[in-house]
């Protein structure tokens, strides 16, 4: 093990510093001052008259536990951690006990040094808690940023403290995106090391705390990344849970988009009025690869409202568009074969009675059970259908839209969480899966390159806004390749407006993949029934955010054959390549697009807005003039047909963005 540091002891006003460095065993005494323990990049200091946890480099505060920082429950009553009562460290680890409020009970926890980063966990003596929670005071840090999405899905705060997030079912069954991971501004990161469910709550109410619950009989086990940049923790992160293999998606999947038929039709697709929106896609120019009908072939009326599915593929292909499926776990009573797939026991069993099915309500009210992927024949059943959808009635790939397990229900006998995920991504691997991707939580499915989706959001500018940062939130936590879902929003709100319409297909074409649904050439309102129209401009505005899209896909393609090799999201936060910069820390409305595209679209009403522009020498594509950061551009001229966009003109693939955004062909 190689040497890391020296270690130091503080004795009331005393400091005894010891040159040796942090390998053998030695004792360390506890009393009222802090240990202090010293390694080449940081310094970590435990407080002992009540134990505390604080993270220094530099001499500056980076991360620090608030105070009355650990806490567990018993029974249903929570309790607190005391003062240190004693400590002792072997090598590069520092093992410490402190007293709790009820008697004959105690805190172990023990920390791991390494030269970037440190292991803590802790557990109780005497007693076993069903929950331990570590709380941070978000202020030590800076901005926080990670997690994945909001379990509320109308906003997501970026940077996490300029609002609120509680997320008390946070799992790796979770439906959001999520990951047990969060870094900082400063440098530091956090995560959890557990597959347990998780209460996860950050500036709840205002409080400034950072509170992560773990669940469970085991440990409360995470690392904490100490680096130089927020980039690096990312990348640290990456170290552990893998970035992807290959891209699931192929490159026309990328340059085009995915037209998918929820917020245009929502529950009342037929063949027929599938088949009139995809002919006034084409008619008006405005292509795509594939349209996939967010609809199951299980539901009881499906052969009523789909009698030909084979022509209809035919059709749709005539025009441009291969025929995609809805496809999901769920098993809702009213489902054809409901019968058959509780008859053969092929779903998820009920926790309190393992004979008989667990059912739940979904989101649409009804009651439902979820195909138990680790039962081999509930798993076969599954694929069999799949493989007849597409070999029978013409359907090329479809949309995955289910978690894999319910926290609500038992597993199958022998099988985890991680089983779950293994085998659901496994089967979704299979299937052309049309850009749309695959939504797991946990890192747990990083290899395969899916594409992923970020949960609906309102058609509104507020939803326009949340779903930017959900993108930011879910590409820095390690899925690099994201979409917003459905441009313009859904949720069953009524249509957006013109503007948040051409806004939100704007800003995705300056993103690695369109998902797109509500149609510019009109829509159906979910809340009347009535069709909503949109005028020519509102077409060609969006014809030409399509357009500027696929002119940039070959410098898309780039950035997705780079984090191939490096594990780098494509849409990232400004701070991750300009970290000097303070500004980019709380640039919510602006994005880097690999390392060249800086795009800064408007996001609410209006036609104009600031835009930061970071370090460097940076070339307007609006007008060509030569801009040097960095440099706050006040009241930038961002009528409804000017996307703002800007190229860093030293960045590795400037040339190649810069001839695609400016239409010219050729740089200026």
């Amino acid at each position: 093990m190689p040497t890391i540091g020296t270690r130091t002891v503080r004795s009331g006003s005393a400091a005894l510093i010891l040159a040796a460095p942090l390998l053998g065993t030695a004792p360390a005494a506890a009393d009222s001052g802090p240990l202090t323990f010293a390694t080449p990049a940081y310094e970590l200091r435990v407080a002992t008259d009540r134990l505390a946890v604080t993270t220094v480099r530099a001499g500056r505060t980076v991360l620090a536990t608030a105070p009355g920082a650990f806490r567990f429950r018993i029974g249903g009553d929570w309790h607190i951690v005391r003062e240190v009562t004693g400590s002792t460290r072997d090598g590069n680890t520092l093992r410490v006990t402190a007293a709790t409020d009820l008697p004959g009970i105690t805190v172990d926890l023990r920390i791991t040094l390494r030269s970037d980063r440190y292991d803590m966990n802790w557990s109780l003596s005497g007693a076993q808690a069903d929950a331990l929670s570590t709380a941070y005071d978000l202020n030590s840090a800076g901005h926080w940023y990670g997690h994945g999405e909001n379990s509320d899905q109308t906003v997501q705060p970026w940077p996490l403290d300029s609002g609120q997030l509680v997320d008390s079912g946070f799992s790796p069954a979770s439906y959001q995106v999520v990951s047990p991971f969060w870094y900082t501004s400063s440098a530091t990161g956090l995560r959890a090391d557990t597959n347990d469910p998780m209460d996860v709550r950050i500036n709840s109410g205002g409080n400034g705390l950072g509170e992560f619950t773990v669940t469970g009989e085991r440990p409360a086990a995470s690392t904490v990344f100490v680096e130089d940049t927020s980039a690096e923790v990312y990348r640290a992160h990456i170290a552990l849970v893998g970035k992807p293999e290959r891209s699931d998606t192929s490159y026309e999947q990328y340059a085009t988009p995915l037209w998918n038929s929820w917020a245009q039709l929502y529950g009342e697709q037929t063949q027929e009025n599938v088949l009139a929106w995809a002919r006034a896609l084409a008619g008006a120019g405005l292509g795509g690869h594939a349209v996939q009908i967010e609809e199951s072939v299980i539901a009881a009326d499906f052969g009523e409202r789909f009698p030909a599915l084979p022509a209809l593929s035919e059709q749709l292909d005539r025009l441009g568009f291969d025929l995609g499926m809805w496809t999901g776990l769920y098993m809702p009573e009213t489902a054809a074969n409901f019968s058959e797939a509780v008859d053969n026991g092929y779903l998820l069993k009920d926790p309190s009675d393992r004979t008989e099915p667990c059912l739940f309500t979904w989101w649409n009210g009804r009651r439902t059970g979820l195909i138990d992927l680790a039962n081999p024949a509930a798993r076969q059943w599954y694929i069999d259908d799949l493989q007849a959808q597409t070999r029978e009635l013409g359907v090329a790939g479809f949309k995955f839209d289910t978690a894999f397990f319910d926290d609500r229900c038992a597993p199958y006998p022998g099988a985890t969480r991680a089983d779950y995920v293994k085998y659901g991504t496994e089967l979704a691997d299979e299937f052309d899966q049309q850009g749309a991707g695959l939504r797991v939580a946990w890192n747990a499915a990083q290899s395969k390159g899916f594409a992923t989706r970020t949960a609906d959001k309102p058609t509104t500018f507020a939803g326009l806004r949340a779903a930017v940062s959900a993108n930011l939130a879910v590409s820095t936590i390690g899925y690099p390749f994201v979409e917003t879902d459905m441009i313009g929003g859904s949720l069953s709100y009524p249509p957006p407006t013109k503007e948040v319409l051409t806004r939100w297909a704007q800003a995705a074409s300056l993103m690695p993949l369109m998902y797109a649904s509500t149609s510019p050439t009109g829509v159906r309102d979910a809340t009347t029934g009535e069709w909503v129209g949109y005028d020519q401009e509102t077409v060609d505005l969006y014809r030409k955010a399509i357009e500027t899209h696929e002119k940039l896909a070959p410098y898309i393609w780039d950035q997705v054959q780079s984090t191939l090799k490096t594990g780098d999201p494509i849409m990232r936060p400004l701070f991750f390549d300009f970290p000097k910069d303070e500004a980019s820390y709380m640039a919510a409305d602006e994005w880097m697009l690999g390392p060249a595209v800086l795009a800064a679209p408007k996001l609410d009403e209006g036609t104009t807005r600031d835009v930061f522009l970071p370090s460097g020498t940076w070339r307007d594509v609006t007008n060509g003039k030569v801009v040097r950061g960095p440099v706050t551009l006040k009241g930038y001229a961002a009528p409804l047909g000017v996307t703002p966009a800007f190229v860093n003109l030293k960045a590795k693939g400037a040339t190649k963005a810069y001839q695609a955004l400016a239409h010219t062909g050729a740089e200026r």
